[in-house]
This record gives C-alpha cells, structure tokens and sequence, in this order.
C-alpha cells in the first residue's frame, strides 16, 4: 500500500505549481549568491593586483559571475523563458549558460595547465592556442 502512495505523491509535486515555482526560485537563489560571491572574489582579486589587468583568474571568476547569474535569471523569469518568441531565443537563453560553464571550467584546466608547466620550466606558448581552438 506505501509503495503505491509514493508514485501518487510524486505527481501531485511534480505536477503542482506551487511545489515548482518553489523549486525553481530556490535554485535560482543558490546560483544567484554562486555569482554573488564569483563577483566579489573578482572585484578583491582587482582591487589587490589592478596592474595586472585581465588575467586568467579574473576572466575566470567574471565568467562565472555571467555563468550563474544568467542561470539564476533563467530560472527566476522560467514561465517568460518558455514563452518566448521565436522559439530559438527559448534555446539561446537556455543553452548559452551550458556553453558558457564549459568555456569557464576549460579556462580553469588552462590556468592550471600554465601553473603546472611553469613549476616545470616548459613553455606555454602552446596551451592558450589549444585552449581557443576546443572552444
């Protein structure tokens, strides 16, 4: 009898507004303070070292900032995203956050990669070329 409950349960939630829309505005919080703190992280990172300029920790955590909070966006205005026309803005806006993390996360492999053949004393000449071409 448990068992059958449990199927019953699920899709009077899956199938609830309510239990929906506070779904999606809590994950749209927790993306929303991810960004929050990618922005102030980049905002530390230039007010210790701004002779620098844009460096691959900065463009990092700027990209997570734009990653997150186009996210947190996405899932707040959720009901206007699935309204939108033409149908291909729909696919832009939902897309561009999964294309953008996986430029932010090659981006961190490339930041490593130049630390680690720096300790190394290897060239890196060739790693910011391969980095542009994946992406």
């Amino acid at each position: 009898m448990a068992a059958s409950a449990v199927p019953d349960w699920w899709d009077d939630v899956n199938n609830s507004p309510l239990w929906q829309d506070r779904t999606f505005h809590t994950l749209a919080a927790l993306y929303g303070a991810v960004s929050t703190v990618a922005l102030v992280q980049l905002i530390r990172i230039e007010c210790r070292v701004p002779e620098y300029g844009w460096t691959t920790q900065k463009v990092f955590h700027f990209l997570n900032f734009i990653v997150n909070g186009v996210r947190s966006i996405v899932f707040v205005l959720r009901r206007n995203v699935q309204l939108a026309h033409p149908e291909i803005f729909q696919h832009v806006l939902i897309d561009f956050p999964g294309l953008a993390f996986f430029t932010t996360y090659a981006l961190l492999v490339l930041f490593w990669a130049e630390i680690y053949y720096q300790a190394h004393a290897m060239s890196t000449d060739g790693l910011r070329p391969v980095f542009y071409t994946i992406n």
